[in-house]
């Protein structure tokens, strides 16, 4: 498996909805709300052999309230 972080920027005031709509996704291993530019930040454990993009767009990035995304990609654990 493939560990990425996907932070989050909401729509102001949809924060909590887009929380618990990404929950409602079952896809996540950790969600957190943030300080500073984003609002919110998951860790997702995408499944050998898939495309991170696709992956994180089919299940993600159509959620209402979600205005801009950033994905970062992990490589080794420490």
């Amino acid at each position: 498996m493939i560990c990425v972080f996907v932070q989050f920027r909401c729509t102001p005031g949809k924060t909590y909805e887009v929380a618990d709509a990404i929950y409602d996704r079952e896809i996540v291993s950790e969600l957190f709300s943030t300080s500073g530019e984003w609002d919110l930040i998951a860790k997702v454990y995408i499944p050998d052999g898939e495309d991170v993009g696709h992956y994180l767009a089919a299940r993600l990035f159509d959620i209402e309230g979600i205005s801009r995304t950033l994905t970062t990609m992990t490589f080794k654990a420490f």
